[in-house]
């Protein structure tokens, strides 16, 4: 494995760190920036829908540019959000900080899976996948926490000046220690050949189940907290311990599937979402006893968030490692994270604290529709001459169908 794909691992927990910061620092930012806690729930919000709809446009702007400038381009855009949150004397100059961080970190997404995935040859280029949204995942298990801690001993502003000193060093150590990058040249494909993909049908079903999946995990995990507290019963002083136990679960989960996820591309998802649809009902099912709720909350850490790594391998069957669409790929992921989120809000309003957890377990049934086409082909005789191969060992045929 490269180093220079660690060092994209590295600069993606940079920009989790800053996306997840706002959650752990809600207090002291209403009363800093005189705003309610609803308001700051805004900005986390914000940061997502700017993910989702400025992500690909930035990601334009960069896309023929050689790797190194275009990181660099990119770590200056974020570093620049993330100043001018620290800065912020008021609620709106926060909200613009937020929407311009939230840009900057879809692009580098896109850029850093696809950089991962040309660096590598196409056997290991799921677990180079996997390796970069390690930094997601360790993003999850340390970042919120490390903000929170800072924010509480040292204001909220603090921590913004150590995700601002977290991503000089970041871009420092890309620019310094990861000079196979620029073996990751453009593959020469103009504008109009990254928009041809999207005419490609299946990449359209592949999308929206990547949506469902991460969907039906956020339905739950964005709402974890109440639910442990005030169904479960388990003790505010223990729930941070339990998520770190998330996070450790979704580390574990992310490292298993990107040993996977090249050779068993769909079955890892499929059982994925069979496993998530099991321990999302349980969990529903089970949430005011403890112990089989804990069990089913780490299941969920597990087999949820973690299915990242298959589901860009399947994207970069489809579209052959270009920017763009991996971009497009992170949106509607992102786009998953606001469902689950607000939909999951309007659940608990109407139905209670566990409806969120229905709401996932009817996301993963969808999500496990959407598979149905591929398990059809699968079904179809292979013609004369073409390699036969599962349909989770699409590598070979379809790797050859799309260079």
């Amino acid at each position: 494995m490269p180093r220079a794909v660690y060092l994209l691992a590295f600069g993606i927990f940079a920009m989790v760190t800053s996306e997840f910061s706002v959650a752990g620092l809600m207090p002291q930012m209403a009363v800093g920036l005189d705003a309610t806690i609803p308001q700051i729930g805004y900005l986390i919000t914000a940061f997502a829908v700017a993910m989702t709809v400025g992500g690909p446009f930035l990601t334009v702007a960069v896309a023929k540019w050689r790797p190194k400038p275009a990181l660099m381009s990119l770590f200056a855009v974020f570093l620049l959000g993330n100043v001018l949150a620290a800065t912020a004397g008021s609620y709106p100059v926060m909200l613009v900080a937020r929407v311009i961080t939230g840009v900057a970190a879809q692009a580098f997404f896109g850029v850093a899976i696809s950089l991962a995935a040309r660096l590598t040859a196409p056997h290991i280029r799921g677990r180079a996948i996997a390796v970069v949204l390690n930094g997601l995942m360790v993003g999850t298990l340390l970042g919120l926490p490390l903000c929170t801690l800072i924010g509480e001993h040292l204001g909220w502003r603090a921590a913004f000046w150590a995700v601002s000193a977290l991503t000089i060093l970041t871009a420092l150590a890309t620019l310094i220690g990861g000079p196979r990058l620029e073996q990751a040249a453009d593959d020469g494909a103009s504008f109009r050949d990254e928009l041809q993909v999207f005419k490609n049908a299946k990449l359209w079903l592949v999308l929206c189940t990547s949506t469902l999946i991460i969907g039906a995990t956020f339905s739950a995990f964005s709402y974890l907290s109440p639910i442990l507290t005030q169904v479960t019963g388990v003790s505010a002083d223990t729930v941070p311990l339990l998520l770190v136990a998330y996070g450790a679960a979704t580390v574990v989960g992310n490292t298993v599937v990107g040993r996977l996820a090249d050779r068993h591309t769909i079955s890892v998802q499929v059982w994925g979402l069979a496993l998530n649809l099991l321990f999302l009902t349980g969990f529903a099912l089970l949430a005011h006893v403890s112990v089989p709720a804990v069990a089913f909350m780490l299941g969920i850490g597990l087999v949820g968030v973690t299915m990242n790594p298959a589901m860009g391998t399947r994207v970069q069957r489809i579209a052959n490692a270009r920017p763009l669409v991996n971009t497009v790929h992170s949106s509607f992921i992102t786009l998953g994270v606001i469902i689950g989120s607000s939909v999951g809000g309007l659940a608990i309003d109407a139905y209670g604290l566990r409806a969120p957890l229905w709401l996932g377990a009817a996301l993963a049934a969808i999500g496990l529709l959407c598979f149905l086409p591929e398990a059809r082909r699968t079904r179809k005789p292979v013609p004369t001459g073409e390699e036969a191969a599962p349909a989770d060992g699409v590598g070979v045929r379809q790797a050859g169908r799309t260079g």
